[in-house]
Formats: C-alpha cells, sequence, structure tokens
C-alpha cells in the first residue's frame, strides 16, 4: 500500500491532534463512557483542570468531540465522541494491539485510570 504526499500531509494533522499530550486520554474516557467533565477528568491521570479545557475545545474544533449544553439550573454540559471521533478511536485500534504486543504493562496496583502522559516524565 503507498500513500501519497497529500495523503501523508493529511494524516500529519491527524496524528498532530491526536499525539498531543492528553488528548489520547481524553479521547479514551469519552469512548468509554465519560461524558461529563468531572469524570473525563477523574479517569484521566495527572491532566489538569486547565488543560482538559484546551484539549476539549481543541477536539471540538477538529470535530472529533461534540459539546451539548442542557438548559438545567445549574447548566450541565455533556460531551461525547462525533461520528468522526468514535472512527478515529476505532482505527486506533491497531496501535492498541502493537502496544499490548510489544510496550511492557503498566503497574497493575493503579486501577481503571487512564494515564496518557508521556513515558518517564
Amino acid at each position: 500500500m503507498r500513500i501519497d504526499d497529500e495523503e501523508c500531509r493529511r494524516l500529519a494533522a491527524v496524528m498532530e491532534i491526536v499525539g498531543r499530550r492528553w488528548s489520547s486520554g481524553i479521547l479514551l474516557a469519552l469512548g468509554t463512557g465519560a461524558e461529563r467533565y468531572s469524570e473525563i477528568e477523574r479517569r484521566v491521570q495527572g491532566l489538569s483542570g486547565r488543560m482538559l479545557t484546551v484539549r476539549l475545545r481543541e477536539l471540538d474544533n477538529a470535530g472529533l468531540v461534540e459539546r451539548t449544553v442542557e438548559p438545567t439550573t445549574p447548566v450541565s454540559v455533556r460531551y461525547h465522541l462525533s461520528q468522526r471521533g468514535m472512527e478515529l478511536l476505532r482505527s486506533l485500534q491497531p496501535m492498541a494491539q502493537y502496544v499490548r504486543r510489544w510496550e511492557p504493562p503498566a503497574d497493575e496496583g493503579s486501577g481503571p485510570r487512564i494515564d496518557a502522559s508521556p513515558r518517564g516524565q
């Protein structure tokens, strides 16, 4: 299979968004059922509230995440993957298989939290 220059540039643009620190953890948290800001923040270990806000805005602008504001008192905001975001998450499954095969497992005692921080930091 051959990837031409234009496809390579488009792929690089997508990988730039997904490869930013915390983005993949946020996408995974949303893909596993988190909807509320506090749920996402709890699931992604080490992620600050300020950075979550920045990344959610970037992912929303990229069309990967959708933000829904419910006019309740107080206002309720929910996040979920867009169709594009769900397809991207599915397309990352081969990379997850690669990690299961080649990367050492994380500590077993850490529970179900997602550690999206780079190794060694």
